[in-house]
């Protein structure tokens, strides 16, 4: 993820997201040796809601892994939104659902689910800047731009002219630092 459409993005960034990548790839693939019987199914007082939900992680995840891949915010927005309902679902099944006591490797992998899922949430507002945003929506004025952020800024007033050493043709817009994830468009 160094090259080509990550250039420019800082490296902290692109650890995360490739370990949420990772992350939602084998969640995929977990969920689809459940699919087809590869380990223990479901109680049989799962509900089918419940059911249908673990069954929809088979194409949800891969998808969230494809598109955070693909520098896609909608991939980011997927993944915290896919982390959070498996936190949830997965606390549902192992304590209301299983009246097992104690300790469960069911409840201990709902705790790492739900770790992972307050971890992405938490570091989706420094990540996002740096994907690609929703094109074909209305509201969004941005540019689709490739590589560093901050490449191609001027130092101009509102009226369009140039401003201060900018007159002179030296740009006096500082380069941001790449580790400041808060402002990479320059806003």
């Amino acid at each position: 993820m160094g090259r080509g459409r990550w250039a420019g993005v800082p490296r902290p960034v692109r650890v995360i997201v490739t370990a949420a990548v990772l992350v939602f790839a084998y969640g995929g693939f977990v969920h689809l040796i459940d699919l087809f019987g590869g380990r223990a199914g479901p109680l049989p007082s799962t509900p089918a809601w419940l059911s249908l939900y673990f069954v929809s992680l088979t194409v949800l995840d891969p998808l969230a892994a494809l598109l955070l891949a693909l520098r896609r915010v909608e991939g980011l927005v997927l993944g915290c939104v896919v982390l959070a309902t498996d936190a949830m679902a997965n606390g549902y099944a192992n304590y209301v659902l299983d009246g097992t006591e104690g300790v469960t490797a069911g409840r201990i992998g709902q705790a790492v689910v739900a770790v992972l899922a307050v971890a992405l949430v938490v570091a989706a507002p420094r990540i996002a800047p740096w994907l690609e945003p929703v094109s074909g929506l209305r509201g969004d004025p941005r540019p689709r731009r490739r590589g560093a952020p901050w490449k191609g800024r001027r130092c101009r007033s509102a009226s369009g002219r140039p401003t201060g050493r900018c007159a002179l043709g030296v740009d006096t817009n500082p380069k941001p630092n790449p580790l400041d994830l808060k402002h990479p468009h320059g806003q």
